[in-house]
């Protein structure tokens, strides 16, 4: 196949994939005005932005085993205008059950991710698949699009014009998609049931990857949807003013995430995502700490003190958690790629539901945590707690067993 039909693919499959994440965080910011207009509590809140995440997650499953057997240019077609139905009907809502329920329908266009990574892998040699599959995960940049699309349009025509926007964007991509994509070039697949292509959870490496997905995949989904109303409430923002600021979060995990591909093809997937767990913790760490004043008493009496973050430095240190968060996304795909390259739609598929899952899961945890302990930071507190976790498990389980930077040295070899 020419090199340009290649590349064609590439450029139009991270479109549709940017433009699906898009549509796929939309509650992040619509939420806000919708939280007002029905009075949810932070934990209702919560489900309400984490419900299209759970659909994103459990079809990530079928529909990469589909990829696998169908085709990726059928199941993202269908995908693309299937999914543009529930949005445009979710501008209608009126109560709480009905926008659940609709973010249900509509979160389905969060698996495009399973569906996208085969087809873009199945275009690029081995030794070039590492970038290939990080360039189409930028499209997660479509997180930081909606943070500026979002509040433009409600500020001028009201929440409910967002979905109708984005419904109509899915069709004309969807439009865009069949004219410049082409069928899949070889389904090595095809024949195999999903009952045996199942048998793959059997194998240890998908649940590492599984637990590596969770973590950077996750985090990044949560905040990205948490961070607007984090940014309104804590420093006072209007919605417009703290979706840009949340953008710088989303935006680099989205731009990075081709040059975590590259630097997974250069040093390894093991050693990028390593370190990528040490930079998430370090930032993490500082991101907890609340608002807090003190009082020392001095011989001169009372002395005041108040630590807090200003808003500039807390978003320099998300928008290095972003990077971080891009690379671990990349190395992560990375090994898919190198380790199941037959069987790649199905294992992408159960990577990808368990970091949707960890996105679903983590935004009610921070609704429940913040109701309970009453400040902001507590979110970035259970992050940091389960970061920590997975360091020691990484360490225990890879670190130990293999090197972190280049090769092993001819004296450690000989130890073994």
């Amino acid at each position: 196949m020419p090199k340009w039909r290649s590349v064609s693919v590439l450029f139009i499959t991270t479109l549709a994939f940017t433009i699906c994440f898009a549509v796929w965080m939309m509650f992040g910011v619509t939420g806000i005005p919708i939280r007002t207009q029905l009075g949810l509590d932070s934990t209702q809140f919560g489900l309400l932005t984490a419900t299209p995440v759970l659909t994103g997650a459990l079809f990530r499953l079928p529909l990469g085993v589909w990829t696998d057997r169908f085709g990726g240019r059928r199941i993202m077609l269908l995908l693309l205008i299937g999914c543009a139905v529930p949005v445009w009907i979710s501008a209608y809502a009126t109560s709480f059950w009905q926008f659940l329920l609709l973010g249900l329908a509509l979160g389905i266009v969060g698996a495009s991710f399973s569906v996208g990574t085969p087809y873009v892998a199945r275009f690029f040699p081995k030794k070039q698949r590492g970038f290939a599959m990080g360039f189409f995960g930028a499209g997660t940049v479509g997180a930081a699009l909606n943070m500026f699309v979002a509040p433009f349009l409600m500020d001028r025509h009201g929440w409910e014009m967002v979905p109708k926007i984005y419904a109509v964007a899915l069709l004309v991509t969807a439009a865009l998609f069949w004219m410049l994509s082409v069928p899949d070039p070889v389904r090595s697949s095809a024949g195999v049931s999903m009952r045996k292509q199942l048998t793959l959870l059997r194998d240890p490496r998908v649940w590492k990857y599984c637990q590596y997905y969770s973590i950077v995949f996750g985090g990044f989904t949560a905040l990205s949807i948490w961070l607007p109303q984090y940014f309104k409430s804590e420093y006072a923002l209007s919605v417009a003013q703290a979706a840009l600021l949340a953008a710088c979060f989303s935006l680099p995990a989205g731009a990075f995430r081709a040059f975590g591909g590259w630097l997974s093809d250069r040093f390894g997937a093991h050693a990028v995502t390593w370190w990528v767990l040490w930079v998430a913790w370090v930032c993490l760490f500082l991101l907890s700490y609340p608002k807090t004043e003190l009082i020392i008493h001095t011989i001169n009496g009372p002395v005041n003190f108040t630590i807090a973050l200003p808003s500039w430095f807390f978003t320099a240190l998300l928008f290095v958690l972003g990077i971080a968060f891009a690379c671990g996304m990349a190395s992560t795909f990375k090994y898919i790629g190198d380790e199941f390259p037959v069987s790649m739609g199905a294992v992408s598929g159960i990577v990808g539901m368990a970091g949707g899952l960890g996105g679903f899961l983590l935004p009610i945890m921070f609704g429940a945590i913040l109701d309970y302990l009453g400040f902001n930071s507590s979110c970035f507190m259970l992050l940091y707690g389960i970061v920590a976790v997975s360091l020691m498990l990484n360490y225990l389980t890879e670190v130990r067993r293999a090197p972190v930077m280049g090769e092993a040295s001819p004296m450690r070899m000989a130890s073994r």
